[in-house]
């Protein structure tokens, strides 16, 4: 027996360490999977299946035998199995003994930070289910690189595989762009040459498995002037990224219309994902692809919303002390866009279109100061707030630990830069 057992932990093992990345593919949403082939061992048979597209948890359990009665009792034991929201891709495991056809375990990962076994008791006693905890590793990464055409490029570049899997590099460059959402425009702020500097916090499980946690702090280069960002928290509410003199990153503007992960769907490309660029007289025209979602970039109050002549579909918010944003050639209205509603900062106002004087589907942006056109300067961004005086004391001791990690000196120690880092 004891032989015997100490197979079947083997092999338990053995097929938890081959799916893990498919199962997590499945719950992120960011992929479809292949189940694994067929696996024989001394003591049990061990199978993989998907969920497929238009299929219910009661199809993947009838082709492993789980059916009629038998399927009811698993779904009144397997609790932590969230049946009727379980993603295309989904990936179950499936183990029986050799030479048998009754399913005796399934295994199911649930999310990044657990997955639930399922059992059958003796007999017709039913199923019982096993949650179980992932472990996760946290390590502090540096990772460098110059941007030649885009931030994906430059990420695609300096980070190894064996760092980062592309989907995990994508979420990184989303994440870079949500931090500088205030002050940076990746879209057209930033210039050959440019260069980042990150220190991030990556996630790794037993099985080898690695993810992207979150950003500690930054550096990216606009137009080759360095701008900081560094995490800090503290009681009493006090969260988010601040510069190195302590100044929020948030403001009332936002940079863009357009979210950088909308209009960058390409990656690991060497060519700007953006399609082309214009500048007009009257305000910033960018190209995205048609449908794609048109956000406010500041509270603001509906002045316009239809037919304005070259324009075609247009958008006009009244913001505070005197400030106008307009977004043209508009394909469809947001949900609640009308005469005089109250929309927030990063609410849909519209879609890109072609709508008007308009060659191909882009959106016209303008920026308006007291009724005079202006491209948006962080002067117009809105009041800064900073960190607490109180607090301020705790914030520049983060600031010089995250600094000294950053951008580590060569006679102290060093966060470990990641593989092949370009510089």
């Amino acid at each position: 027996m004891a032989w015997r057992a100490s197979h079947s932990v083997a092999a338990g093992a053995l097929a938890t360490s081959a799916l893990l990345w498919g199962a997590h593919e499945a719950w992120s949403g960011r992929g479809p999977l292949v189940a694994a082939p067929l696996r024989v061992t001394s003591a049990y048979d061990e199978f993989a299946d998907t969920l497929h597209r238009s299929e219910t948890l009661s199809n993947v359990l009838a082709r492993a035998g789980i059916s009629g009665r038998d399927y009811a009792a698993f779904l009144a034991a397997a609790t932590a199995i969230p049946a009727r929201r379980l993603r295309v891709g989904q990936v179950f495991e499936f183990r029986r003994l050799k030479g048998d056809s009754v399913t005796r375990r399934v295994l199911v990962r649930t999310g990044p930070e657990s997955r639930v076994w399922v059992s059958r008791l003796g007999g017709d006693s039913g199923w019982v289910q096993r949650v179980e905890a992932i472990p996760w590793t946290v390590t502090r990464l540096r990772a460098v690189g110059a941007i030649e055409s885009s931030l994906y490029d430059a990420l695609d570049q300096a980070i190894s595989d064996s760092f980062l899997p592309v989907r995990e590099r994508r979420q990184l460059a989303w994440a870079i762009a949500d931090v500088y959402d205030w002050e940076v425009d990746f879209n057209r702020d930033i210039r050959p040459g440019d260069r980042f500097d990150v220190l991030i916090e990556r996630l790794e499980s037993p099985e080898g498995e690695r993810r992207f946690g979150r950003i500690l702090a930054a550096r990216v280069d606009v137009a080759h002037t360095p701008s900081y960002a560094f995490y800090f928290e503290a009681d009493g509410g006090v969260r988010g990224f601040y510069d190195e003199q302590g100044r929020s990153l948030r403001r009332a503007f936002l940079r863009a219309p357009l979210e950088f992960r909308r209009v960058s769907s390409r990656f690991g490309g060497r060519y700007h994902p953006i399609l082309k660029e214009w500048r007009s007289h009257q305000g910033t025209d960018y190209a995205a692809g048609y449908g794609t979602p048109v956000r406010a970039t500041a509270d603001g109050i509906v002045t316009k919303a239809g037919r304005e002549g070259g324009y075609g579909n247009l958008v006009e918010l009244r913001h505070a002390n005197g400030i106008r944003t307009r977004y043209g050639h508009l394909s469809a209205f947001g949900k609640g866009v009308s005469i005089g509603a109250r929309v927030t900062q990063g609410e849909w106002v519209g879609y890109v279109g072609s709508t008007g004087l308009s060659t191909g589907p882009h959106l016209h942006y303008e920026f308006i100061v007291n009724g005079r056109p202006t491209n948006p300067q962080r002067k117009d961004a809105g009041p800064v707030q900073k960190v607490p005086a109180p607090l301020r004391g705790e914030f520049e001791s983060v600031r010089a630990h995250l600094l000294a990690e950053l951008e580590p000196r060569p006679t102290a120690p060093a966060v470990p830069p990641v593989a092949a880092t370009v510089h």
